[in-house]
C-alpha cells in the first residue's frame, strides 16, 4: 500500500477526518463551543414564557425572540463552517452585549427576574461567542500558514 501513488493524499484525508474535519483540527472544537451556544440562544427565545414576563415586559417579548432566534441561527451557521464565521462570532458577541443592556433600554422597569436572565444569558453569549471567534480565527491563520507552507514546495 506504500508504494501507491495517492498513499500521501489518503493519509492526509484521513488525518483532517479525524481531527474534525477542518485541515487544522479546529472544527470540532469549534462545534462544541457553538452547541452550548445554540442552547442559550433557544432559552433567550423562549425565556418570556418560562420566566413568566410576558404581562409585565410586553416590550421584551418579541426583543428576546427575535435576539434568541438570531443567535441560534449564528451558532447553528458556526457549526457548519467555523473557519469562515469570524464574523459571526463578533456578532454573536455583540448580541450578548445588547441582551445585557435591552431590559433597561426595550423594557419599562424591569424587575429582578428579567435583568438577571437578559444579563446570564448575555454574559454566557459574550464568552461563548469570544471563544467562537477566537476558534475561527485560529483555524483561519492554521489554514492559510499551512497553505502558504504547501505553495512553497
Amino acid at each position: 500500500m506504500s508504494g501507491h501513488p495517492d498513499a500521501d493524499e489518503m493519509r492526509e484525508r484521513h488525518d483532517r477526518v479525524m481531527s474534525g474535519g477542518t485541515e487544522s483540527g479546529t472544527g470540532r472544537t469549534a462545534g462544541m463551543a457553538a452547541a452550548p451556544l445554540l442552547l442559550l440562544g433557544l432559552f433567550c427565545a423562549v425565556s418570556p414564557w418560562v420566566l413568566h414576563f410576558t404581562g409585565s415586559q410586553p416590550s421584551l417579548v418579541p426583543h428576546n425572540l427575535v435576539i434568541g432566534i438570531a443567535i441560534a441561527v449564528l451558532a447553528l451557521c458556526f457549526t457548519a463552517m467555523p473557519e469562515r464565521m469570524t464574523g459571526a462570532g463578533l456578532a454573536i458577541v455583540a448580541l450578548g452585549a445588547w441582551l445585557i443592556i435591552a431590559p433597561w433600554v426595550v423594557g419599562q422597569s424591569p424587575d429582578m427576574g428579567v435583568i438577571l436572565t437578559n444579563v446570564i444569558v448575555g454574559g454566557l453569549t459574550i464568552v461563548l461567542g469570544a471563544a467562537c471567534a477566537g476558534l475561527s480565527l485560529m483555524s483561519g491563520k492554521k489554514k492559510s500558514g499551512k497553505r502558504t507552507k504547501a505553495a512553497r514546495t
